[in-house]
C-alpha cells in the first residue's frame, strides 16, 4: 500500500512540476502545433489562428455554456488573446497592463503581475490604451507595456526576470502590439503614427532583454538594415537610401511607418514578415514622394534583422492605410503548381497573395467596396490611383472607400486548412476627407485631416466573411450593424468564432456561414478568441469582453456621439453604439456541458 501511495504521489508531483516548465526544452514551433496549447497570440508562426480541436463541432456547439469568468479590472478596450500553456491561461489587460495566470479549467488565480507603467502614456495613445497580448517561450511570459517597456516574467511564478525600455513617451511613442519570439529574439514594434513617430521593429535577447538589433522603417539603408542581401522583386524599390530620397528633407525622421501589428515567421525560409503603418501626417501634401518604407511589407532574417525583400502597397499614402495587418503563411495551388505564399488582407481593400520567397504579388482582389483606387498594378506592385479621390489641402473629398481604418484593420483573420477559406472580420465604411496644414510638436497629434466616416453601401458598417484565395472570391458573408473589430478563430470542428461591438459572441459553420450559437456578453467584443484543452481534458473557448479600441472609444469614454469627427472621424460610423454597450473587463471562458461533451467528442 505504501509503495502504491508513493507511486501515486510521484505521478502527482511530476504533473504539478510540469506546467510551463515542461516545455522549456521544446521548441516554440513544436508547441504551437500542439492543439491543446495556445502559446502565442496568432496560435502559430504562420498566423493561422486554426486549432485542430474538434470536441466542440458543428453538431454540438449550440450547447456551448459559460464555464467561468474573470475580470482584469479595467473597463477599457480588451483586445488581448488569452494564451494557454499546459493548463495555465495567461492574459493581459489594457493599461495598466496587469498580467494574470489562471487555471485554464477552473479560473483559479495562480499569480498576478503589475508593471505600473507611466500614467503619461495614456495621453499619447492614439486609439485607446489597448494591449493585443502576450508571448510565451522557454518557461517565460513576455509583455509589452503602454509606456514602451518589454518585460520577461517567469511563467510559473510571475517573477520579473528583466525589463527593457524601448521608446519615449515624450516623442509620442507607445507599444500596443503582442510580441513574438523567434530563435531566441523577442520581436517588438512601436505605435504612434499619428504623433509623428518614426517606426521601428526591435529584437531583444530573450535571456537578458538586451537589444540585439533595431530596424527603422524610414531613413538611410543602414538604419533600415538594407544591405547587399536585399532583393526586392520590383525594380522601383532597388535604389539606395530610398527611405530618405522619397521624402522632403529630414521629414523621414517624423514620417511614421510604425510597426504595431502582426509578425509571421517561416522556419524553412528563415524569414520574418511584417507590415509597416501609415506615413505621417495624414495630410499628404506635406510629404511629397513615395514615402518609403511606410505601408510596406518586409521580409527579414531574425538573427540580425537584415532585409531580404520589401514591397510598398500604398506609395505616398493618402488615406491612413497602415499595412500592419497579418500575413498568413500558406501553400496554395496557383498556375498548376503549389506556391508558398502569404495572404495579406490589405487595409486598402485588396486581398493580396504574395510569393513569400521573392515578394512578387501574384494576385490582389478587392474584398470590400473600393473607390480610393482602381486596382493593383501587378507589374509595379502599387495601387492604381483614382484621381477623383486624391486629397488636397482645403478640398473636401467625398465617398472615399474604404475609410481610414481600412476595409480591415488590426483584427486578425483565421485560416482553415480543412476548408481552404480565410475567415475575415472587417469593417464596411466610407468617409469624407478634408486635408489641412499641421505643424509638428513632439508628443502631440500630427494628423492634418478632418474625417467623417459612415456605413458603406447597403447601410451596414461591418461584415464577417469567408474568402477563397484560390477562386479569389467571397464564399459567404454575414453583415453586421457595426464594424467587426474582434479577431477570428476556426477549428477542426469546422466552427468559426467572432465577436461584435453590440455584445454578441458568435459561432458559425465554417463551410456555410450559418450561425449555430451566440452569447450576449456584458460589453462589446474586440478581443481575440482562442481555444485549448484544460487540465480536465475538456476543450474550452475564451475571449475578452470589453468594448473600446478605435471604433469603441465612443462607448467607453466621454466622447460626444453628436460630434461626428470625434475619435479621428470614427464616431460618425458608430454613433448608435452607446445605446448597445458600455465598457467592460471580463474574460469569458466557454465549454460544452460535460454530458454533451462526452457523447459528441470526436478524436483528438
Amino acid at each position: 500500500m505504501q509503495q502504491r501511495w508513493r507511486f501515486l504521489l510521484a505521478i502527482l508531483a511530476a504533473g504539478l512540476a510540469a506546467g510551463p516548465a515542461a516545455h522549456a526544452q521544446q521548441t516554440l514551433e513544436a508547441l504551437s502545433h500542439d492543439d491543446r496549447q495556445w502559446p502565442m497570440a496568432p496560435k502559430d508562426y504562420a498566423n493561422t489562428r486554426f486549432s485542430g480541436l474538434e470536441q466542440i463541432n458543428t453538431s454540438n456547439v449550440g450547447r456551448l455554456q459559460l464555464a467561468w469568468t474573470f475580470s482584469v479590472g479595467r473597463n477599457r478596450g480588451q483586445e488581448a488573446a488569452p494564451l494557454v500553456v499546459d493548463g495555465i491561461l495567461y492574459v493581459v489587460g489594457p493599461y495598466p497592463n496587469k498580467v494574470f495566470a489562471l487555471d485554464a479549467a477552473t479560473g483559479e488565480l495562480k499569480w498576478r503581475y503589475e508593471p505600473r507603467p507611466n500614467p503619461s502614456a495614456q495621453g499619447v495613445a492614439c486609439c485607446d490604451v489597448v494591449n493585443r497580448g502576450l508571448a510565451y517561450d522557454n518557461g517565460r511570459i513576455f509583455l509589452n507595456t503602454l509606456d514602451n517597456h518589454s518585460v520577461a516574467l517567469d511563467a510559473g511564478s510571475g517573477k520579473e526576470l528583466w525589463h527593457t525600455k524601448l521608446g519615449e513617451i515624450s516623442r509620442g511613442e507607445t507599444i500596443t502590439m503582442a510580441p513574438l519570439v523567434v530563435k531566441g529574439k523577442v520581436l517588438v514594434g512601436n505605435s504612434g503614427g499619428e504623433m509623428g513617430v518614426r517606426g521601428w521593429l526591435t529584437a531583444l535577447d530573450e535571456e537578458t532583454g538586451k537589444i540585439a538589433w533595431r530596424a527603422y522603417t524610414t531613413g538611410p539603408d543602414k538604419d533600415v538594415l538594407i544591405g547587399d542581401g536585399f532583393r526586392p522583386f520590383y525594380g522601383k524599390l532597388k535604389g539606395k537610401d530610398l527611405g530618405v530620397k522619397t521624402w522632403p528633407a529630414d521629414h523621414w525622421k517624423i514620417g511614421g511607418g510604425t510597426v504595431w501589428g502582426w509578425i509571421s515567421y517561416d522556419p524553412a525560409l528563415d524569414l520574418i514578415y511584417y507590415g509597416t503603418a501609415n506615413a505621417g501626417p495624414w495630410n499628404a501634401d506635406q510629404r511629397p514622394g513615395d514615402n518609403l518604407w511606410t505601408t510596406a511589407i518586409f521580409a527579414r532574417k531574425p538573427e540580425d534583422g537584415s532585409a531580404r525583400w520589401a514591397v510598398q502597397l500604398n506609395p505616398h499614402d493618402l488615406y491612413d492605410y497602415d499595412e500592419i495587418n497579418e500575413n498568413v503563411l500558406v501553400e496554395l495551388p496557383i498556375g498548376g503548381e503549389s506556391r508558398k505564399v502569404l495572404i495579406h488582407p490589405g487595409r486598402n481593400g485588396y486581398m493580396y497573395v504574395i510569393d513569400r520567397a521573392s515578394g512578387e504579388i501574384l494576385s490582389a482582389d478587392a474584398y470590400d467596396t473600393v473607390t480610393s483606387s482602381k486596382g493593383v498594378d501587378l507589374k509595379t506592385g502599387a495601387i492604381i490611383p483614382n484621381a477623383e479621390k486624391e486629397t488636397r489641402v482645403g478640398k473636401t473629398v467625398k465617398d472615399i472607400c474604404p475609410a481610414a481604418p481600412g476595409a480591415k484593420d488590426w483584427q486578425p483573420t483565421a485560416w482553415s486548412p480543412r476548408t481552404g477559406l480565410l475567415y475575415v472580420p472587417h469593417q464596411h465604411i466610407c468617409m469624407n476627407w478634408k486635408s489641412e496644414e499641421v505643424g509638428y510638436i513632439a508628443g502631440t497629434p500630427y494628423v492634418g485631416a478632418e474625417v467623417d466616416m459612415y456605413a458603406g453601401p447597403g447601410g451596414h458598417a461591418g461584415e464577417f466573411m469567408a474568402w477563397d484565395p484560390v477562386k479569389r472570391v467571397k464564399a459567404w458573408a454575414i453583415e453586421e450593424q457595426f464594424p467587426v473589430w474582434s479577431g477570428a478563430l476556426v477549428t477542426g470542428g469546422d466552427v468559426a468564432f467572432y465577436g461584435t461591438l453590440d455584445r454578441w459572441f458568435k459561432a458559425v459553420d465554417a463551410r456555410s456561414g450559418d450561425v449555430l450559437w451566440k452569447f450576449h456578453s456584458g460589453s462589446g467584443l474586440i478581443g481575440q478568441p482562442t481555444t485549448f484543452v484544460g487540465g480536465d481534458g475538456r476543450q474550452y473557448v475564451a475571449i475578452m469582453a470589453g468594448v473600446g479600441g478605435w471604433p469603441g472609444a465612443l462607448a467607453n469614454s466621454e466622447l460626444d456621439p453628436r460630434v461626428r469627427n470625434g475619435a479621428l472621424g470614427f464616431t460618425g460610423a458608430v454613433q448608435a453604439l452607446p445605446a448597445y454597450t458600455v465598457g467592460g473587463s471580463e474574460l469569458l471562458v466557454f465549454a460544452l456541458p460535460q454530458k454533451a461533451e462526452q457523447s459528441n467528442a470526436g478524436p483528438q
